[in-house]
């Protein structure tokens, strides 16, 4: 358990420091949505053998809801990358919060954060079915994670995990947006997770080190 608590402590500072360390450094968009797209992909090929590499609580919760990841692992999985998180942000100067554009609401912020996790972690069990490699699943779900984030960056941020957005939002002081990410993140983790539940979880399993 302790190798896998680590590797997702790293896997998930690895993802703010490199994704989070773009917007501190004043990249443009669409590089801040390949950064954030090649630090998943890169997480995912180094540490998914060891343990699933989920750096996301929003996919651990979903994945302990689908009989991917064993219940008593959760807490320490989301321990991990919470710390991971913070350590990174802490690491990185000036990066700011995710937080909404000025001209987007509470209600179209949680629809959009709701759909994109959801779209996330659709397309993460649909790749487990297909795929027989992590290597496929690491850059199908880096390209995802950057599509993503290109399109719905600019409107809320396009958390879709909330360590991502724990971790520099705690550090700049914007801590009072946590549980709303929090909360549509799961929502959309959780909806993909009931749906795999219900049509596909007899066809394939992640194996993951115990």
């Amino acid at each position: 358990m302790l190798r896998r608590i680590l590797s997702e402590f790293a896997g998930t500072w690895f993802m703010v420091a490199v994704g989070c360390g773009s917007i501190a450094l004043g990249a443009p968009g669409w590089l801040i949505s390949l950064a954030f797209g090649a630090a998943v992909t890169i997480a995912i090929l180094i540490f998914q053998p060891i343990s699933g590499a989920h750096i996301n609580p929003a996919v651990s919760i979903a994945f302990t809801r689908s009989g991917h990841l064993e219940k008593e692992a959760l807490g320490p999985y989301i321990g991990a990358q919470l710390t991971g998180a913070l350590a990174a942000a802490w690491m990185l100067d000036g990066i700011g919060p995710t937080q909404l554009a000025d001209d987007v609401n509470m209600l179209q912020g949680t629809a959009i954060e709701v759909f994109i996790t959801f779209v996330l972690m659709a397309s993460i069990y649909w790749i487990v079915v297909k795929s027989e490699t992590h290597v496929s699943i690491a850059f199908f779900v880096g390209a995802t994670v950057a599509l993503l984030a290109y399109f719905f960056g600019p409107l809320t941020g396009a958390s879709m995990n909330p360590a991502r957005t724990f971790g520099p939002n705690l550090v700049s002081g914007m801590a009072s947006s946590l549980l709303f990410y929090s909360f549509t993140t799961v929502a959309g983790a959780l909806l993909a997770a009931e749906i795999y539940v219900r049509r596909y979880a007899s066809k394939k399993t992640i194996r993951i080190e115990r």
